[in-house]
């Protein structure tokens, strides 16, 4: 359980500043030396196009935009996770998560870009999704795994459903 306790200390990564901040990022000043800073936002104007060449790099299927834009809308919240150097900004990771805004959510669509997997990041922006809905007070936190993410999931204290499957899934012929 050492993820959930570390949930509120994320050393070397600066998280979006809260609500009452409007969720922009903060730029510290930069350094001659343009050393790269990861940064958090929930803000939800996000370039989609951007989001699609992010998704396009772990070699998810393409979406259409208009849909993925309503579900980045009608999510519960939304975590991206951007590098920053001097004055450009590159979008590395991306989450949301649905909820019923009481008890339960879903996790969904958690990408790291390839070149920045393997360094703690997708760990920290699951860190931070898992904070914001913790602080909402949601205490029953699902996702759905591909098989070769699972370990990575278990790592962060997820488990299988311990009382045996319960989901079921219904898709259109």
């Amino acid at each position: 359980m050492g993820f959930w306790k570390s949930l509120f200390s994320s050393p070397g990564v600066t998280a979006a500043p809260n609500q009452a901040q409007s969720s922009r990022f903060v730029a510290e000043a930069e350094s001659s030396l343009s050393v790269p800073r990861i940064f958090f936002s929930t803000e939800r104007d996000i370039d989609l196009y951007e989001l699609e060449e992010l998704c396009d790099a772990v070699g998810w299927s393409r979406r259409p935009i208009r849909k993925v834009r309503k579900a980045i809308q009608h999510s519960f919240i939304v975590v991206s996770m951007w590098e920053q150097r001097d004055t450009r900004r590159r979008l590395i990771g991306f989450s949301r998560a649905t909820s019923d805004h009481a008890f339960n959510a879903t996790i969904w669509d958690v990408v790291v870009h390839p070149d920045y997997q393997g360094k703690g990041l997708g760990k920290a922006l699951m860190k931070q999704l898992i904070k914001k809905l913790r602080n909402e007070d949601i205490s029953n936190v699902t996702l759905f795994a591909d098989p070769h993410v699972v370990n990575f999931y278990k790592g962060l204290g997820f488990m299988p459903d311990p009382e045996g499957i319960k989901g079921m899934f219904w898709y259109p012929d």
